[in-house]
């Protein structure tokens, strides 16, 4: 942590505290629970009497600024454990916190202004340090105790602060960004999934227009692959325990899958990832190593058991469908698929408009299955692939899995956020587990290399990052509905419908706005829908063979003639261009 970060996190963590104070002079009989320093801000969690209101965090402002203008210092002290519970037996959570910290873990405190938390730290000298036109409580959302969905429901108020507050005024605007991006307010508005907690949390409805443009990816998607030297796969959803005992997802990944089901007399279970089907193709027919690599890749749903609290609009669902791949090859083929791959993921990253990205290479920890030769070799290669592609990288050492070193590939969007999407990864644990073997040129049986990779993740996250990076403005080729056209009146209404028919037998998605709004109304809504092409249709245009062009979110138009327009449009479609 640098200087600047050091003293913001000081700034935010005593922010923290101030609110905590604030929050229990407004209710005295609160329980508090805890406050860290966050990256950009600060939260506390709460349990009170009642649900808190805009107007209280109104209060809560006022109050911190109130005994900030005291100036009080922060005082630290160490003090034994019984002192520490009998200062805080009011307190349930942080009497469960002390009776947690190890024996040989000194126990610290700090007030400030009469108010005293249970802390290690660090904060500023004094209030005064803390500027009161440089912080803002944001929102306030319900979290867990300790994260557990059995535990109870506590209130989180959220925060920021900044040392000025020109970053403050930045921050918020950013904040705002991200708020007129954001993919659960967009898909809503241009009707593109929904999410119905009644009929099942974390499982995503694709609407028409979502659909659509899903459709697009998969078929881009697959397009690709082909060119790439992979085959598809199609796999089932479910599968006996067998499976699951095998790979070894049974003992550690448990929590994060489905319930079984019972199936004659046998135990099944929704499938948390596609691998394990995909050896079973493999192990279906003994190979040679003439015929590897194979590279075989599935558009997979798979099914996981997210925490509630965990649940985020398309980003963190139960449901979803991997982009998935593995590839099973030898050592000596290694080096060349990592490239290859690393390659294709850069490419379609680039494709959808991502150009901002960062490699982050885990390698193996201290506990690790598969022979340390195998390790160096896989890392080598990962990383000689990475530095082949010219890429920024961090090594996260010993941040491997245990069943392999691996490549994360992080894309910053239109406004500068990071997304984890692409994954290249070794998996020595598998192969052992199933008994995957080939035959070599020297005709000894061995065990081919097994590399998992995705490069979208999965399409729902991926759709809702694209859907944050575009604000819904998706290239044309993307674009649910590519062209709108806007009769300006009635007796155009058949003219309209013509050029419509020139327009889909073309192959392009166009919708007819016929209904007797005017036409600047005609004009909003599809600029609201975010269409890239408007042909408005007049006498004029009607007379002429043409159609009036009005590209999205631009207010001058320009005339063209209609086959002309065809040709244009099909053109940008067909090179997939992003602007």
């Amino acid at each position: 942590m640098n200087t600047v970060d050091e003293k913001l996190h000081a700034i935010r963590h005593s922010m923290a505290h101030v609110m905590a104070e604030a929050v229990l002079k407004k209710f005295p009989d609160a329980h508090i629970a805890i406050g860290p320093a966050i990256q950009d801000g600060f939260y506390y969690d709460f349990d009170l009497p009642r649900n808190l209101t805009p107007d209280d965090l109104e209060d809560i402002t006022e109050s911190m600024k109130e005994i900030i203008k005291r100036g009080s210092a922060f005082e630290k002290r160490v003090i034994s454990r019984q002192e520490a519970k009998e200062l805080f037996k009011d307190q349930k959570f942080k009497l469960e916190l002390i009776d947690e910290l190890p024996e040989t873990e000194e126990i610290s405190i700090y007030s400030q202004d009469g108010f005293t938390d249970l802390c290690r730290g660090p904060h500023v000298e004094s209030l005064n340090k803390l500027n009161l036109q440089s912080f803002k409580l944001l929102s306030v959302a319900g979290a867990y105790w300790r994260g557990d969905e059995k535990r109870p429901m506590l209130q989180r108020i959220y925060g920021t602060a900044w040392t000025n507050p020109k970053d403050l005024r930045l921050h918020l605007d950013h904040l705002a960004e991200m708020e007129k991006r954001d993919h659960r307010r967009l898909g809503k508005e241009l009707d593109l999934f929904s999410l119905h907690e009644e009929a099942g949390p974390g499982l995503v409805y694709w609407h028409p227009k979502g659909a659509r443009i899903r459709h697009e990816i998969e078929k881009f998607w697959k397009e690709e692959h082909f060119a790439n030297g992979y085959e598809l796969l199609n796999t089932p959803h479910v599968g006996k325990s067998w499976l699951w005992e095998t790979s070894g997802h049974l003992d550690f990944y448990a929590d994060g899958m489905y319930p079984e089901m019972v199936m004659d007399k046998a135990n099944y279970y929704a499938k948390p990832m596609n691998c394990p089907f995909h050896i079973m193709i493999y192990k279906n027919a003994k190979h040679s190593y003439r015929e590897l690599p194979f590279r075989w890749a599935e558009l997979g749903t798979v099914y996981r058991y997210e925490k509630s609290g965990t649940l985020h609009g398309l980003m963190r669902v139960r449901g979803f469908t991997q982009d998935d791949a593995h590839i099973f090859c030898t050592p000596g083929q290694v080096e060349d698929e990592i490239l290859e791959v690393l390659r294709f993921s850069l490419y379609m990253l680039t494709s959808f408009g991502f150009k901002d990205i960062q490699a982050y290479l885990s390698t193996r920890p201290e506990k690790a299955v598969g022979e340390p030769a195998q390790w160096k070799l896989a890392e080598a290669s990962l990383k000689k692939a990475i530095e082949a592609e010219g890429l920024d990288y961090d090594i996260d050492e010993g941040g491997g899995a245990f069943y392999g070193p691996k490549i994360d590939l992080k894309v910053k969007d239109a406004i500068g956020r990071s997304w984890q999407l692409s994954t290249i990864q070794f998996d020595f644990n598998e192969p052992e587990r199933f008994d995957m073997t080939f035959v070599d040129s020297d005709g000894k049986e061995k065990r081919p290399y097994m590399v998992h990779r995705a490069l979208l993740g999965s399409l729902e996250r991926f759709f809702g990052v694209l859907i944050e990076h575009y604000a819904g403005a998706f290239p044309v080729w993307l674009a649910p509905v590519q062209v709108a056209m806007i009769p300006v009146a009635e007796n155009f209404n058949a003219y309209a419908k013509d050029v419509a028919g020139a327009l889909k037998k073309a192959g392009i998605r166009v919708l007819v706005d016929d209904s007797d709004d005017r036409m600047n109304a005609k004009i909003r809504n599809a600029q609201n829908d975010k269409i890239p092409y408007m042909l408005i249709c007049g006498e004029r245009e009607q007379s002429a063979a043409s159609v009036s062009v009005r590209r999205r979110f631009e207010k001058e138009n320009e005339t063209m003639n209609v086959d002309a327009f065809v040709s244009f449009i099909k053109g940008k479609i067909e090179r997939k261009e992003l602007v």
